[in-house]
């Protein structure tokens, strides 16, 4: 399975590189067509004064025809692509899974307590061990 790479950030929703222990992961949400015209990508609203996206909106816009979606509909529809070293096996692999991020528990070793974090979780092809992508945290 040969995954489709962004030519460019901009045509993404979510983009990252991340080491994971001794793995490594590339990972990217293209954007949708417009269900309505078919023509342009739907993309977060341009501030008119700046040109620059409001990142903080809680809808979707399409440049051409104008139709809007709510964000939550707009990403369940979504498909996050990854390319991967799985840090357990070191098998290089690809995967594709639906753009949720659920709440995981982590182990932080400076605290030594558990914490809660949303991520993106998958499975290795080869072990079959989950292989998570946190959100980043602060």
């Amino acid at each position: 399975m040969s995954l489709e790479q962004p030519s460019d950030v901009r045509d993404c929703v979510y983009f990252t590189r991340r080491s994971i222990g001794n793995g490594r992961a590339t990972v990217w949400v293209l954007k949708e067509k417009c269900p309505k015209c078919g023509k342009a990508l739907m993309s977060k609203p341009k501030d008119p004064k700046t040109g620059k996206a409001k990142i903080r909106s809680k809808e979707y816009v399409c440049p051409e025809c104008g139709h809007t979606e709510d964000q939550k509909a707009y990403e369940e529809k979504l498909t996050v692509s990854i390319s991967y070293t799985c840090p357990h096996c070191s098998h290089d692999g690809e995967a594709q899974v639906p753009f949720k991020r659920k709440k995981v528990q982590l182990f932080n070793e400076e605290t030594q307590k558990k914490k809660a974090a949303e991520a993106i979780r998958f499975q290795c092809e080869k072990c079959g061990k989950n292989i998570d992508i946190t959100k980043k945290m602060k």
